[in-house]
């Protein structure tokens, strides 16, 4: 099973149990990744810029209380 379609094909074949057990999976998987995504970017710098924005943003007053 390597292309696109062929998961899609195979996911569709799934009994409904089967498949929410294969969206729970998925869901977690997907979470997984992301974190690990922001935690690489985070470690690399490449959200400084966001950051330095949100502090500056606080500074000039353009912020309100959550």
């Amino acid at each position: 099973m390597s292309t696109l379609e062929e998961i899609e094909a195979a996911v569709q074949q799934l009994p409904p149990a089967k498949r929410a057990e294969f969206r729970a999976w998925f869901q977690s998987f997907d979470a997984t990744d992301w974190d690990q995504q922001m935690e690489d970017d985070i470690t690399a710098g490449n959200l400084e810029w966001l950051a330095n924005e949100a502090i500056s943003d606080s500074k000039a007053g353009r912020c309100s209380e959550l």
